[in-house]
C-alpha cells in the first residue's frame, strides 16, 4: 500500500539585477522578499507542513527560502540551479530523506514547472511567475521518484502569492 507524499516545487522570489552581478549571485529584490515571505504564509495556512528542503545554491533561491520562515532541515544542491526536471528529481532521489512525508524544493524556472509537469503530464500549468509553487501528490518512495510513471501523481495546483 503506498503512503501519499507531498513535493512542493518553488520558484525564487523577484531577483534584483545589481550591475556586474553574476546570475548565480544575484539577490532578492523589495519585492521578492514579500513574496517569498507571503509565500511562506501561505503554505503554512495551507497545512504544508515541510519535513525537508533542497535549494539551489544561488543567492536569490537562498534569500528566498529563508524569508519564508520555512524551519526544516535544509540540503543545498548545486544541479537544482538551471536543473532540467531529471536533475531536480535525482536530486530528490539522493537527498530527500525517506521518512519526509513533505518535501520543499526551491529553485528557478523552468525547472520547478517543468517538473511538476513531468510527475503529471496531464496537469496544466497556465504561468510559474517568481514566488510561485506547485503542489504535487505522489506515491513513490522519493528514492523512487520519477524512476517509473506514477499513477497516482497529480497536481492539486499551482500557487502565485499576491498581495490583496
Amino acid at each position: 500500500m503506498s503512503r501519499t507524499r507531498t513535493l512542493v516545487l518553488m520558484r525564487h522570489g523577484k531577483s534584483g539585477y545589481p550591475p556586474a552581478t553574476p546570475d548565480h549571485d544575484r539577490p532578492l529584490a523589495e519585492r521578492g522578499d514579500r513574496q517569498a515571505a507571503l509565500a511562506g504564509r501561505w503554505m503554512a495556512d495551507e497545512g504544508l507542513r515541510i519535513d525537508a528542503v533542497l535549494c539551489s545554491t544561488s543567492t536569490r533561491t537562498r534569500q528566498t527560502l529563508a524569508r519564508t520562515g520555512i524551519d526544516a532541515p535544509v540540503t543545498f544542491v548545486e544541479d537544482i540551479y538551471g536543473g532540467a526536471p531529471e536533475e531536480i528529481l535525482e536530486a530528490l532521489r539522493v537527498h530527500a530523506p525517506a521518512d519526509a512525508r513533505t518535501v520543499l524544493v526551491v529553485g528557478h524556472e523552468p525547472g520547478m514547472p517543468s517538473t511538476a509537469l513531468t510527475l503529471d503530464p496531464h496537469g496544466y500549468i497556465e504561468r510559474f511567475p517568481t514566488s510561485a509553487y506547485a503542489v504535487v501528490g505522489i506515491s513513490h518512495e522519493w528514492d523512487r521518484i520519477g524512476m517509473a510513471p506514477d499513477p497516482e501523481a497529480h497536481l492539486v495546483g499551482v500557487r502565485i502569492p499576491r498581495e490583496e
